[in-house]
């Protein structure tokens, strides 16, 4: 009864949250189909998974639609509302979906607190989700508010002034964003935990777990900076003589200012949720 329970409250928050961001334009149809069984999976399997979703998704879609005028200039692949579709929701969310499962599976559907000599295996699959989100959101501040700093933004890999936009491209501001979205995954996860995870040992076992926020807010700089340093060398960037706009791919009339057309943006993002999150997975191993 309480597995059944926990499932349609699971399915009816996914419901009402996916409904409603597709209401708000922050999800199109797939975009909002794939949300509802990703949200209902983390809330299924734990608050302190769902929260951490919820976090990352309500504050990088408010972000998102900060400042669209002049996103709309500057973004030849600016939507309104910053729409993402299914590509998108599990670009940002299948490795975390992943280790989801994997927690379910290995604890038998039981919650558990961050401690190595408990469970390591544990240990590093949480710190994996929060390694996950922390770099998504980290991403999406650093860019959405990096684009409209007035400072003018440098290449990761030389230093050197270039345009808005340019993938690769970071500011303090951006950065220091970067930073403060991490924090907040943390957050969101310790209030969760320390109300709803029950720890087994010592109190320094139930201490240790504010230790996430740091960790988390490592993680979304760390994230972002090996986002940029991907962007920078194996995405595409480029001036578009005719629209005046920064592109991501070669063409006739494009002037090329970064990096090779290996990786899209979506590749990069793929790539820098995995190494942040091993890292994380990591760092809780020997720190919890």
């Amino acid at each position: 009864m309480d597995w059944f329970l926990q499932l349609f409250l699971a399915a009816f928050i996914a419901f009402l949250i996916a409904f409603r961001a597709y209401r708000k334009k922050s999800l199109s149809t797939s975009g909002a189909v794939a949300g509802f069984f990703v949200m209902a999976l983390h809330f299924f399997v734990g608050y302190r998974f769902g929260v951490m979703l919820l976090a990352f998704f309500y504050s990088s879609s408010t972000l998102t639609k900060v400042g669209e005028d002049t996103k709309r200039v500057l973004d030849p692949e600016f939507k309104e509302g910053g729409q993402r579709n299914w590509i998108q929701v599990l670009a940002n969310s299948g490795i975390a979906s992943i280790l989801v499962i994997a927690i379910w599976v290995l604890t038998e559907g039981q919650d558990k607190c961050l401690n190595s000599k408990d469970s390591p295996l544990i240990t590093v699959l949480i710190g994996g989700v929060i390694g996950h989100y922390s770099c998504c959101n980290g991403d999406t501040w650093s860019s959405e508010l990096g684009i409209l700093s007035d400072e003018k933004p440098r290449l990761i890999t030389t230093f050197k002034f270039v345009r808005k936009g340019t993938n690769g491209a970071v500011t303090k501001r951006g950065l220091l964003a970067a930073a403060a979205a991490g924090s907040v995954i943390g957050v969101s996860f310790v209030l969760i935990g320390l109300s709803a995870t029950p720890c087994e040992g010592e109190g320094s076992t139930v201490l240790k777990q504010l230790l996430v926020i740091p960790i988390a807010t490592l993680a979304g700089l760390c994230g972002s900076v090996i986002d940029s340093l991907l962007g920078a060398t194996l995405q595409f960037s480029g001036l578009c003589s005719i629209r005046r706009k920064i592109v991501g791919k070669p063409g006739p009339t494009v002037k090329k200012i970064s990096g090779l057309n290996i990786l899209d943006n979506n590749a990069v993002n793929f790539v820098s949720i995995l190494l942040t999150s091993f890292f994380t997975s990591i760092a809780c191993l020997y720190i919890f």
